[in-house]
């Protein structure tokens, strides 16, 4: 075997190019907690995306016989990555990311990335065939951007850094739960009913994101100088003993700043619909294993719009542009190696 032969095989053992959904995770807890992207985040950025390898590793090793039936052509069932070698992947991975948080992060850092190496193994080795598997999967997702959330808030209580990344940490988990859920049926397909309930729940999920900053916008008072006529009114251009100018406005007060938020959530909220309910409207009309899967691959892509759309609620509408123009790379990429 090539070496070229070998790394290929262990890209796809991994799903490498789905990592790219990870980084998100991070950055929508760290912008909740009001510090979207510094070093530490960066470093949570990695650690989260070694777990992720990490547990993609682990899930074929743990399914091998199941895969050797459903997907033998997937690297372990297949012989080309001995199963062992899954094995000592996922835990190479696993410590690699638990060093990578304690650097970037402190001790907080690794408590964060322990708790998500904990449910990823949890999940892997016992949880995933059980009814708490969807769960246990919501709940990594979660503690993902948790992560986030408690790097960046080091100067505050552990308890306020975890209620900060609280709501982006719910609506990605209720993403991920649906999701897992739509993942059991990937090989026999299933009632029109499932993919129907799970477009409901991304609908819904959608409009949690982007409702909070459009109603700000729309509830938003003009502010002063904005067409509205003062009563004061000189030809003098300074102004006179005693006057007091009136104060500017803060930054975030600007109507300007404001509607670009808005739009930069609300549109990341229509991609995340866009593609992710596409996919989900195909798979009610033909509920087959192929178009489940289709929709599965397409939920896990649409985790980037959805991160990027609470990161823009959170008052980071430039990263969250960074992070919504990845979005079509990840799919490129993942017409080569399946997320799934």
């Amino acid at each position: 075997m090539t070496e070229r032969r070998r790394l290929a095989d262990l890209a796809l053992l991994v799903r490498a190019p789905a990592a790219l959904s990870v980084p998100g995770d991070v950055l929508a807890g760290a912008a909740a907690a009001g510090t979207p992207a510094n070093i530490r985040t960066f470093g949570i950025m990695g650690s989260s995306v070694c777990l992720y390898w990490a547990g993609m590793a682990l899930n074929d090793y743990a399914d091998a016989t199941v895969d050797a039936v459903e997907r033998p052509e997937r690297p372990v069932p297949s012989g080309r990555v001995p199963r062992r070698t899954a094995l000592a992947v996922a835990g190479g991975l696993t410590a690699a990311g638990l060093g990578l948080a304690a650097v970037a992060g402190g001790r907080r850092g690794l408590v964060g990335a322990g708790a998500l190496a904990g449910a990823v193994w949890a999940y892997d080795l016992g949880l995933k065939a059980t009814p708490a598997g969807p769960a246990a999967m919501a709940g990594a997702r979660a503690l993902d951007v948790l992560a986030g959330a408690l790097v960046a808030s080091r100067g505050e209580r552990t308890g306020t850094a975890l209620l900060r990344g609280a709501v982006p940490a719910a609506l990605i988990g209720a993403h991920t739960y649906t999701l897992t859920e739509l993942s059991r049926h990937e090989v026999q397909g299933a009632s029109a009913r499932l993919p129907a309930m799970t477009l409901a729940a991304s609908t819904a999920t959608a409009l949690a994101a982007a409702a909070p900053a459009v109603a700000a916008v729309l509830r938003r008072p003009r502010p002063v100088g904005t067409g509205q006529p003062t009563q004061r009114s000189t030809s003098v251009s300074t102004p006179a003993v005693g006057d007091v100018p009136p104060p500017t406005p803060a930054r975030p007060g600007f109507v300007g700043a404001g509607r670009y938020t808005a739009l930069a959530t609300a549109g990341a909220a229509l991609a995340y619909l866009g593609t992710y309910g596409a996919a989900q409207v195909k798979a009610v009309s033909k509920p087959s294993g192929e178009n489940v899967r289709r929709a599965v691959g397409a939920g896990i892509l649409a985790l980037m719009p959805l991160q990027a759309a609470l990161t823009a609620r959170a008052g980071s509408p430039a990263a969250a542009t960074a992070l919504g123009a990845a979005h079509p790379l990840a799919r490129r990429l993942t017409r080569r190696i399946s997320p799934t």
